[in-house]
């Protein structure tokens, strides 16, 4: 029976990977978001389009008390606050008040940071139980966007652009300088209106407002928690890049110091523990919980592919000048394809463009390539001079 040949593939780590998952996830921590309104007024659907999560499978759903619930997963947790009976014993912004000061004594972890106050966009006027809550929120120290929800936007057909019905616009405009019948100014302490929709009016579509919502809910938060809302939300892809480019950088630098004095490429898998710490980073900005998606040997086959000795032997096989070491370019530049090519396929996982059980099937198509080195090793040069 013939011997089975040894096994001589690169021996990698995953813990790298995984610990500096989990201490990223510490670092940012969770967004927390109150949202308010009664039934029927879209708050699921907005969540949903915002979050990609539903409002109710978030993850942990733990009822308070009658009233409003708590849903959350490591990064995202959602005050759901029910809509408030008008007639009972205690007035809306009693039990909004006492609901607040529970939440006031939960951990610092979920405590609220923006609230989205939502009302049906035909609501034509606010009631008065609205403008009450809506003032103890602002006492509370929290910020209130008011959402107005279910706009039927409509399309026209010279310019292509979109515009509210006059009735809606009519009130977004009262809202923003609301007056009583006497003309009188009144209190309401709202931060902004956006006028929003989750779908178009034939319930299609990816709806009208999300974004300007988005930008006002970071601008709203605290500058503590803005990366928190950045990983939590699914809309604006570019904020992600934004804070994973200089993870790649951090990492690319780290992988020059570990090659100043040059290192051979058999012992290129000395830079694997550096590369899988900007993945396990860049995981948590893209929200993936790579850890369940990919099992442990999945993990250190993946670290092993990317770990760049291959790459580096292509590289110098390619480019013969460059003898048979890594020097600090070359693992620099390395390090910054790979870190491009995994965040690249973490926007494909997070967008659902892929499917996380398939992402061991397709990891080698975001492998980074000779050119992407070369390339990054150019920049290199040129950003020296």
């Amino acid at each position: 029976m013939a011997k089975k040949p040894p096994d001589d593939s690169p021996k990698i780590d995953d813990r790298p990977f995984i610990d500096a998952n989990s201490q990223a996830r510490s670092r940012y921590g969770r967004f927390n978001l109150a949202v308010i309104g009664g039934t029927g007024v879209g708050k699921s659907s907005l969540v949903n389009a915002v979050f990609a999560r539903d409002l109710a499978a978030v993850g942990k759903g733990m009822p308070l008390t009658s009233g409003v619930n708590y849903y959350h997963d490591e990064s995202l947790g959602i005050w759901d606050f029910e809509g408030f009976e008008i007639g009972t014993q205690a007035s809306p912004a009693a039990a909004l008040r006492s609901h607040l000061a529970t939440i006031a004594a939960r951990p610092a972890d979920e405590q609220i940071a923006v609230v989205w106050f939502c009302v049906l966009a035909d609501a034509d006027r606010l009631t008065r139980a609205d403008v009450e809550m809506i003032r103890e929120l602002d006492a509370g120290g929290l910020p209130v966007i008011l959402v107005l929800t279910k706009v039927d936007w409509e399309r026209n057909p010279v310019t292509a652009r979109y515009s509210m019905p006059h009735d809606t616009e009519e009130f977004r405009d009262w809202l923003e300088k609301p007056v009583d019948n006497a003309g009188r100014p009144i209190h309401l302490p709202i931060q902004r209106v956006i006028a929003t929709a989750t779908r178009d009016r034939h319930g299609k579509g990816t709806g009208h407002g999300l974004g300007e919502l988005v930008e006002a809910t970071l601008e709203l938060s605290p500058r503590n928690e803005k990366d928190a809302f950045r990983i939590a939300q699914r809309l604006n892809l570019p904020w992600k890049r934004q804070m994973a480019r200089p993870v790649i950088a951090a990492a690319s630098a780290a992988a020059a110091a570990a090659a100043a004095v040059p290192i051979p490429v058999a012992d290129a898998t000395t830079l694997a523990p550096i590369q899988m710490t900007m993945m396990g980073r860049i995981a948590t900005i893209y929200d993936l919980e790579l850890t369940s998606m990919l099992s442990t040997s999945a993990l250190a086959q993946l670290a092993a592919q990317l770990s760049g000795q291959a790459l580096a032997r292509s590289f110098l096989k390619l480019v013969p000048v460059a003898g048979s070491v890594i020097n600090a370019g070359v693992a620099s530049s390395i390090t910054a394809a790979t870190g491009e090519g995994w965040m690249k396929l973490c926007e494909q996982v997070h967008t659902g463009r892929i499917d996380p059980d398939k992402v061991s099937d397709v990891i080698g198509e975001y492998t980074p390539g000779i050119v992407s080195v070369v390339s990054k090793l150019a920049l290199r040069k040129i950003g020296k001079h």
